[in-house]
């Protein structure tokens, strides 16, 4: 299968920045999407931020104008800038990602999430 390990998290004080990073790996052929998503306490994981292999983006409104998503393609790892942090992104933020890797007899699609890293930001 492919996983994908996520790194970058902690606590920060509001209006502070961080830049999440996840990188997949296992037999891959090739990831069309991948994204952030996010979960704080008590509510449902939300999108944070998508990018697709030619660099198209896609963000939750919470987040326009203060995040960035981008990617190297060459090295199957996408990352989240986020600047301009307030409380209310206090989340466990996870990677996504979708494509198709090679099972060991042909190539199969696969959709695949991280670990989740947490990211405080205090007042």
């Amino acid at each position: 299968q492919v996983q994908l390990v996520e790194s970058g998290g902690g606590l920060v004080q509001a209006g502070r920045s961080l830049r999440l990073s996840c990188a997949a790996s296992g037999s891959i052929r090739s990831i069309n999407v991948m994204g952030w998503y996010r979960q704080a306490p008590g509510n449902q994981r939300e999108l944070v931020a998508t990018i697709t292999r030619g660099g198209s983006t896609d963000y939750g409104d919470s987040v326009k104008g203060r995040f960035t998503i981008s990617r190297d393609n060459a090295k199957n790892t996408v990352y989240l800038q986020m600047d301009s942090l307030k409380p209310e992104d206090t989340a466990v933020y996870y990677c996504n990602a979708d494509g198709t890797y090679y099972s060991g007899l042909y190539y199969e699609g696969f959709t695949s999430w991280g670990q989740g890293t947490q990211v405080t930001v205090s007042s």
